[in-house]
């Protein structure tokens, strides 16, 4: 039997308060002065108030235009019954629409936003800094700080063949190279989750730098951004739609079709993106 939800103009402001909100929780809760203090902070401008609550004013901008192109009934989403496919566990409508419904990818937007913006503080603060661009001495210097153990024998890194890896690339001298690769990383990690350009890669390759920053025994913001990565990495399919991911996925394609620029005909349905097969 069909499972069935409507997404109308109602139900998009409600999605869309819930973004905002979510957004403004996310800045207060794990950012430093992103809600209060002077509304321009010309240091790391990126942090700045204004900053958040301009991104919190393309969230209600992207709701009311989504509103505003609805049927006047609104739209029925509709959750086809189970395929009798042996092994194959179904899904529920609620996880088909969070990971695989444009209408909904007001949610995501929050996450990218906070996450993007996150990458790109980080890096504002190494670009133009030679001990990151140029010599790689700030990156040698997190290295050595993370492989060093006390006198009983305990340090940062809890695996041993993690150490012995940083220790290689320190012996080779791989910080001259791999610092740049860690700053054009977060560049593009950032620019294209607040973008929505291939929002599924930049998701993914930000939680492999989380992870490898965990491994090397920093906390920090990690935790939160690994988390957070993992759930875009999941929603890759349309938590870029509000963005250039939007143009880009049914351009390249899928893996299980092919995009327009191979000569495939990416339909549209209502002014979204065809749901892949």
């Amino acid at each position: 039997m069909d499972t069935s939800t409507s997404i109308t103009s109602s139900t998009t402001y409600a999605l869309t308060a819930v973004a905002t909100i979510l957004f403004l929780a996310l800045s207060w809760l794990f950012g430093d002065g992103l809600l209060t203090g002077p509304l321009w902070n010309g240091a790391s401008w990126i942090d700045s108030p204004l900053i958040t609550y301009l991104l919190a004013l393309v969230i209600v901008a992207v709701g009311v235009v989504q509103a505003s192109r609805l049927p006047r009934g609104g739209l029925t989403l509709v959750s086809p019954p189970d395929i009798a496919t042996p092994g194959q566990v179904s899904e529920p409508l609620l996880s088909q629409l969070l990971f695989g419904n444009v209408f909904v990818s007001l949610l995501w937007l929050p996450l990218r936003f906070f996450v993007g913006r996150d990458w790109l503080s980080a890096v504002l603060h190494k670009v133009g800094v030679p001990a990151w661009t140029e010599s790689g001495a700030a990156l040698a210097g997190f290295w050595k700080s993370a492989i060093t153990v006390n006198e009983q024998g305990q340090g940062q890194i809890t695996f041993d063949w993690y150490r012995n890896l940083l220790h290689y690339m320190l012996d080779n001298g791989w910080q001259t190279w791999f610092a740049k690769l860690v700053v054009a990383g977060e560049i593009l990690i950032g620019l294209g989750l607040i973008v929505g350009g291939l929002v599924g890669l930049a998701a993914f390759f930000g939680t492999l730098l989380n992870f490898n920053f965990g491994l090397a025994g920093s906390a920090s913001s990690n935790p939160v951004l690994f988390g957070l990565g993992v759930l875009l990495v999941l929603a890759w399919r349309t938590a870029g739609y509000w963005g250039l991911d939007r143009w880009l996925l049914p351009l390249l394609g899928t893996p299980w079709e092919r995009g327009s620029v191979y000569g495939s005909a990416y339909q549209r349905e209502a002014g979204a993106p065809r749901p892949p097969r």
